[in-house]
């Protein structure tokens, strides 16, 4: 009869502890932009431009990098989050004087927000490693690196690298 209660309060016990983790998973941060930072009509995001095209890079002739600039021209205070790559082969990071983010990739899920005061402008240093995916690699590449804003009227900016990358 004891066991038997024990059992039952035991599987009781495991039912709430597993309804509860579903809950706070699901109610947790699922990268959504609401829940780091809110949106402002005043935070302007603008960027000099949104794609790139490296030409003919070498399999085994390093990395390249390229640096797009984005400008805060609105009266409130800039955030950028979410940061990804489309591919682990590429690299973001941003900057902004002595200010710089952490290292983001293809799997980089981060509640990190980088702020951008009024009037001024961050890099995104942005990495390709030609060699990452070996002699498979060589072609034509087309990559996509992703950041989330605060930016009312642009809460997304996507950026686009492209090359031929021969042996």
């Amino acid at each position: 009869m004891f066991e038997k209660k024990f059992i039952g309060i035991t599987v009781l016990i495991t039912a709430v502890v597993l309804m509860g983790g579903i809950f706070a998973v699901s109610s947790s941060n699922n990268g959504d932009i609401s829940s780091q930072a809110t949106m402002s009509a005043d935070a302007k995001a603008t960027a000099e431009e949104t794609s790139h095209d490296w030409g003919e890079i070498g399999l085994n002739d390093g990395d390249v990098e390229k640096v797009f600039k984005i400008s805060n021209v609105g009266s409130d205070t800039l955030k950028l989050s979410n940061v990804t790559t489309s591919c682990m082969c590429t690299t973001a990071q941003l900057i902004l004087g002595d200010k710089t983010s952490p290292v983001f990739g293809m799997h980089s899920k981060s509640s990190y927000v980088f702020e951008v005061p009024p009037g001024q402008t961050a890099e995104l240093k942005v990495i390709f490693d030609p060699a990452f995916h070996g002699p498979s690699g060589v072609g034509p590449i087309n990559r996509q690196i992703n950041v989330t804003t605060n930016d009312a009227s642009s809460p997304d900016l996507n950026f686009i690298l492209i090359a031929m990358v021969r042996k």
